[in-house]
């Protein structure tokens, strides 16, 4: 069992920036592809990005690209999330998930994904 706990969302102003940190449990955190995933409400669930288990390969949506950016820690059981030129579509319900079946793939489907946390909210006005 995994447990995710993500942390760092809030309410900023466009063009902002937040830190979002997701906190895992288990001694095997290295092994995990981690991924961010976001749902807004009325929306599909859409991916973020993902990062692999060495932090050396990263994937990351259109929508994103250029402004977010995915880091782990593997000593510290932590990936990170940071979004920097925060628009008011950015705004939903971040989540973290941890896929530990790949290896070293990175997927943006979040069928591969076996553990998620339980939500962070950010929130970007205009």
């Amino acid at each position: 069992q995994v447990q995710l706990l993500e942390s760092g969302g809030g309410l900023v102003q466009s063009g902002g920036s937040l830190r979002l940190s997701c906190a895992a449990s288990g001694r095997t955190f290295c092994s995990y592809t981690m991924g961010w995933f976001r749902h807004a409400p009325g929306k599909e669930r859409d991916f973020v990005t993902a990062i692999s288990k060495s932090g050396g390969n990263t994937y990351y949506a259109d929508s994103v690209k250029g402004r977010f950016t995915i880091s782990r820690d593997n000593a510290k059981n932590t990936v990170y999330l940071q979004m920097n030129s925060l628009k008011p579509e950015d705004t939903s319900v971040y989540y973290c998930a941890a896929d530990l079946q790949s290896g070293n793939a990175v997927s943006r489907y979040g069928y591969a994904y076996d553990y998620w946390g339980q939500g962070t909210q950010v929130t970007v006005s205009s």
